[in-house]
């Protein structure tokens, strides 16, 4: 019973995912996620009371998964290999668990910045964004390196009129990523 009730939370997830993506998270009711999956919105309810329970959900899973990349980060000396390492752990688990979410941050700015859970989220990136940054290093260069998660967040964004999978995109935003950190780590106090 509760496979299928985590079946059942994942498809509303996605449904609702779709939805905010098609038409804006305000724009979006529970009563259309309830339609697109064929379910009445007390059986919607039962699982979620609100858009925002929906959203807190996905951003938990996210920020459950950004939390095993600092405590690996947290326990590592603090090295170029290192913050390269941050860097892949960050991008696989963007493509792996995030990128939909992404996405919808990024189309649903000012519905995000009302919600609690988009602030944990940021609590999260600040602390995975300073195991990236020598505190030593100049402040371009501490830029530089926190600019490389930008660059795999926002590369969907910043390719979308061009003709490439996604797959080719999260590649070339990895590559860029690693470059930004490694070209950050010129600062007095690289190690």
């Amino acid at each position: 019973m509760s496979g299928h009730r985590s079946d059942t939370r994942e498809k509303i997830r996605a449904v609702a995912l779709e939805l905010f993506a098609e038409q804006g998270y305000e724009k979006t009711s529970l009563r259309e996620i309830a339609e697109r999956l064929g379910v009445t919105k007390a059986a919607l309810y039962y699982h979620f009371k609100s858009k925002e329970d929906i959203v807190a959900s996905l951003f938990h899973d996210v920020q459950q998964e950004v939390e095993k990349i600092i405590a690996w980060g947290e326990g590592q000396p603090r090295s170029l290999e290192t913050r390269r390492e941050l860097i892949r752990r960050y991008a696989a688990m963007t493509r792996d668990h995030g990128s939909a979410l992404i996405r919808f941050m990024q189309d649903n700015q000012t519905a995000v910045q009302d919600l609690k859970a988009a602030d944990e989220v940021r609590e999260r990136f600040l602390r995975l964004a300073q195991l990236v940054t020598d505190p030593e290093a100049e402040l371009s260069d501490q830029l530089r390196a926190r600019m490389a998660f930008f660059a795999l967040n926002a590369s969907a964004f910043a390719l979308r009129d061009l003709d490439v999978t996604g797959e080719q995109c999260q590649k070339a935003a990895l590559i860029v990523a690693l470059d930004l950190v490694a070209r950050s780590n010129t600062g007095a106090g690289a190690a």
